[in-house]
């Protein structure tokens, strides 16, 4: 077993590294192998800015940026559903993108009073977008994790969570009434979410918290194989439940917010992925599942993005299409093996 969870780890680490390498090599320009390997290496002094460009500039951002919001996501998404007990619970659940929108809605609403669409602003604009997405995000998980010491019950909690994510997209409502169209149509572009949107020094700054931030959350592994046991069980062999629910619901709603800042609201990557690795592995240990899952997610959203952005398309579509369209199926097609499998045992 051991040997198959071997085999099927390193495949996933063969996919990431061939979907980085098609992320650079396809899209409306064609590139050359060669010259995209010279491009990156600082040997390209005889390609022609606009390849370099291409490269460092759009595709390279891309593909970074899809590789760690995937595996961000997914993995968030496991330690949800761990958490919460429940198979729908996502990154979403608690309402911190809710948060993140009510915080970009609220830039949107102040940049219309004064008579400026945001859009208007260029880089100004982006960042503006990028800083109130992460403002509202962790200002609903620092209250997320203030009511979460008051209670004790997770699907209490979880209700909250949902509740606190309809009063966010009520008054997100209210304030694109109040908003310019041009505004409007900014805040919507970024709810469909993209990885596009991420370049130059953000990238950067991206990648390096991501880099601190999945690994921090790899030592919640034994955490959440308790948590698996049961309150009861996992109280007796010593866990400090509220501790350890504040820890992973902290952890993930980080994940969530970083992500979402950057990327916008990105679906069912958070959803899916954890079902596509429990039907894959057939194992609940998250020894396995935590590593395969930010495996999964970063395969998925390389492969997303490089169908979003496939030669006769006109600019980039909306990456929650994509990931719903091609996803969707294929995780169904894993439940319903794995259901019959069950059933001929």
């Amino acid at each position: 077993m051991k040997r198959r969870w071997l085999g099927i780890m390193g495949l996933l680490v063969m996919a990431v590294v061939l979907l980085g390498v098609l992320n650079l090599l396809i899209g409306t320009v064609e590139i050359p192998f060669r010259s995209v390997v010279r491009i990156l290496f600082g040997e390209g002094a005889e390609e022609s800015e606009i390849r370099r460009n291409i490269i460092l500039k759009s595709r390279l951002p891309q593909a970074l940026t899809a590789l760690v919001a995937g595996a961000g996501l997914s993995v968030s998404g496991l330690q949800m559903q761990t958490v919460f007990r429940n198979p729908l619970a996502g990154p979403s659940v608690l309402g911190i993108s809710s948060g993140a929108s009510l915080g970009v809605a609220l830039v949107v609403l102040v940049s219309g009073i004064g008579g400026h669409a945001l859009s208007r602003l260029g880089y100004v604009g982006n960042l503006a977008l990028t800083v109130s997405a992460i403002i509202g995000a962790l200002a609903v998980m620092a209250l997320i994790a203030y009511i979460s010491q008051k209670v004790k019950g997770n699907v209490t909690l979880l209700i909250i969570g949902v509740m606190i994510g309809y009063v966010a997209n009520a008054v997100i409502g209210v304030l694109k009434f109040f908003s310019v169209e041009e505004d409007i149509r900014a805040y919507v572009i970024w709810g469909l979410g993209s990885f596009a949107r991420v370049s130059g020094n953000q990238v950067t700054l991206f990648v390096t918290v991501m880099a601190v931030l999945l690994p921090l959350s790899m030592l919640l592994v034994k955490t959440l194989n308790l948590l698996l046991l049961g309150d009861h069980y996992a109280r007796n062999l010593g866990l400090d439940i509220r501790r350890a629910r504040l820890l992973t619901i902290g952890s993930a709603g980080v994940l969530v917010a970083i992500v979402t800042a950057y990327c916008g609201p990105v679906m069912f990557l958070g959803l899916a992925v954890p079902h596509l690795c429990r039907g894959i592995f057939s194992t609940s240990d998250h020894r396995i599942l935590m590593p395969a899952s930010l495996l999964m997610g970063s395969v998925l959203a390389l492969f997303c993005n490089l169908i979003a952005r496939m030669p006769g398309f006109e600019g980039v579509l909306p990456i929650n299409s994509v990931t719903a369209l091609i996803g969707a199926p294929v995780v169904m097609w894993v439940l319903f093996r794995k259901r019959k499998n069950d059933l001929n045992e």
